[in-house]
This record gives C-alpha cells, sequence and structure tokens, in this order.
C-alpha cells in the first residue's frame, strides 16, 4: 500500500502574499541552434518535468519565442538556470 508523504502546511493571508510577491518565473527563450529533442531531454533532467511537459514547453518557445519553464523563489532557480545555460538554451529568471 502506497503512503502519501504530503505534509500540509497552514499559511496567514500576509504569509502567503510575502511568498506569492517573491516568487520568480525561469523563462526558456527560443534560439535557432538546439534541436526539439535536446530541450526537450534537457527540461526534463534540469527541471523535471514530464516528457509531454517537456515537449509542451519546446512548443510554445518554438511558437511564442519564450516559455516560462519554471516558478519559484530566485534561490529555487537560480541553479537551474545555470543548468539550461550550461546546456546552451537560453534561459533567464524574471520576477513576477
Amino acid at each position: 500500500m502506497l503512503r502519501n508523504n504530503y505534509q500540509e502546511e497552514t499559511f496567514a493571508e500576509g504569509d502567503v502574499t510575502e511568498l506569492l510577491e517573491d516568487e520568480c518565473h525561469l523563462i526558456l527563450y527560443n534560439d535557432d541552434v538546439n534541436t526539439f529533442d535536446h530541450v526537450i531531454d534537457t527540461l526534463v533532467k534540469v527541471c523535471h518535468h514530464t516528457f509531454e511537459q517537456a515537449e509542451q514547453c519546446a512548443i510554445i518557445v518554438h511558437f511564442k519565442g519564450k516559455c516560462d519553464v519554471k516558478s519559484g523563489s530566485y534561490d529555487f532557480l537560480k541553479p537551474l538556470c545555470t543548468a539550461l545555460l550550461d546546456a546552451g538554451l537560453s534561459a533567464e529568471i524574471e520576477e513576477a
């Protein structure tokens, strides 16, 4: 039998507002260099996307020019952004 290891956290209204204000977005940009397969594989490895989620992000980037691939605190997103850049992708962190 599988058990959920999730714990419920309760926040006061001010805490939630503060959490949302600190949220940043990891933006992936289109380029003419990387293949769909490379982008998809990198998103799966770095951002822990499912194959389908990574494929959808790659398609959005291709047609729209950019896609928000992950959200979170700056400290959480910084190593992910660095890994995407190291893989040859174009990415940056934007504040919400």
